[in-house]
């Protein structure tokens, strides 16, 4: 069966079709700038990946674009639509809705859109992209695959908030994490590599990026995690603050003059990395401004590792002990000076990383020394798959059952 995974945002619409039997990936690409001028599309495979300006007043025009590069040109992937069967959109926010990925019709759209108030900008991109593929190919059944249904394991006690109780009756104020699909997928990914049952391991997940969220996933469940409500809570990242003190925002609104859609832009969009720094959102730059004397730079760095420390403590009290630590993304899989400031000095608590494992990459590997009680493992992460793996089972239990009944008719 070949899915075609959608990643849909405000201004993008990033792709890949997969062949989830094989577990080949056969074509990819992302649409840019969906929306405004000097908008452009990037498709094919490694050397054969092509660059083409293409102006797309809105997701039904880019997804236009991404059907005629699958279907014909240099980076040609398929011979007609109907080797396309089936489609997974990823979705960030599923709300109390959605403990798994479902098969979209009516309900789930609409469920989606009333979600939305808690991720604006990702819920109604995924619609754009969901109502554009409707359009272009009605008859292909499609799957949401929510971030944060992983997380509906969590226990009350780490999802509620310490708020009055009618806070979470009245408007469902609660933790519901984000970026469940790459734990999901890295978790699953780590017992292998330990070659262990998962329902028998205590991890910590630390999906580290532009983005940055950190999991407890106890036996296979997951029973805390660093994002909230709403992606900004948590670790620092990139552009946003992470936990803070809530009392700091109404300061800064009365000091700053700050209506509540602009403490909300400083917060998600202003600080992190970038806000510390003064120099970039993006770690690399960050990295080499520190090693040139920087100093807001390499407080920056701290901060950004300093983080990511506390949490994985909290995690190893929260399950009472940690068989491995699970580094993932952009950071987590490449920053080998990052790793190093997290892991160091904990040794004291089992966590022993090995320097020369450290250096290596590009590939899933253990870190950690061989004699650390917990082992330190990197695992590139593949959200793609998952969304593809979700949405062959959802839609092949579908036709099962169709013919199913039609036998029985």
């Amino acid at each position: 069966m070949n899915v075609l995974v959608v990643n849909a945002g405000s201004s993008s619409l990033k792709y890949q079709l997969v062949n989830v039997e094989q577990q080949k990936l056969l074509a990819k690409g992302i649409c840019e700038r969906v929306g405004s001028s000097g908008a452009f599309h990037k498709h094919g495979l490694d050397e054969n990946e092509h660059v083409l300006d293409a102006e797309m007043k809105d997701h039904d025009a880019a997804m236009a674009l991404v059907i005629d590069a699958l279907l014909d040109g240099p980076t040609k992937a398929i011979d007609s639509l109907d080797e396309i069967d089936a489609i997974g959109h990823r979705v960030v926010q599923g709300g109390k809705y959605f403990d798994k990925s479902a098969l979209i019709d009516d309900d789930v759209i609409a469920k989606i859109d009333e979600l939305a108030e808690l991720a604006p900008l990702h819920n109604k991109a995924a619609l754009m992209g969901i109502h554009a593929c409707q359009k272009l190919m009605p008859n292909v059944p499609m799957v949401a695959v929510f971030d944060t249904s992983f997380f509906q394991t969590l226990p009350p006690k780490a999802y509620m908030y310490p708020l009055p109780y009618e806070m979470y009756e009245k408007h469902s104020i609660r933790k519901y994490g984000a970026h469940g699909t790459s734990h999901r997928y890295v978790a699953e990914r780590a017992a292998v590599v330990l070659n262990e049952p998962l329902d028998e391991l205590k991890l910590i997940t630390c999906h580290l990026g532009n983005g940055c969220s950190a999991s407890a996933i106890d036996h296979g469940v997951a029973v805390d995690t660093s994002m909230g409500l709403t992606p900004l809570d948590g670790l620092m990242m990139g552009t946003r603050c992470g936990a803070i003190d809530p009392a700091i925002v109404p300061f800064i609104m009365e000091h700053e003059g700050l209506s509540t859609s602009e403490v909300n832009e400083l917060m998600n969009k202003k600080s992190g990395l970038l806000g510390i720094s003064g120099i970039s959102n993006d770690l690399r730059s960050v990295k080499d401004a520190s090693e040139q004397g920087h100093e807001r730079a390499q407080l920056a760095y701290d901060m950004y590792s300093n983080s990511v420390k506390k949490y994985i403590g909290q995690y190893i009290a929260v399950m009472g002990g940690v068989d491995a630590i699970v580094m993932t993304a952009g950071v987590g899989e490449n920053c080998e000076k990052m790793r190093r400031m997290i892991f160091s000095g904990l040794q004291p608590l089992g966590i022993v990383l090995d320097e020369e494992k450290n250096r290596q990459r590009g590939f899933e590997r253990e870190i950690s020394t061989d004699d650390s009680k917990v082992k330190i493992i990197i695992i590139p992460t593949n959200e793609e798959y998952m969304i593809a793996r979700d949405t062959y089972e959802i839609v092949y239990a579908k036709s099962q059952l169709i013919e199913a009944g039609s036998e029985t008719a």
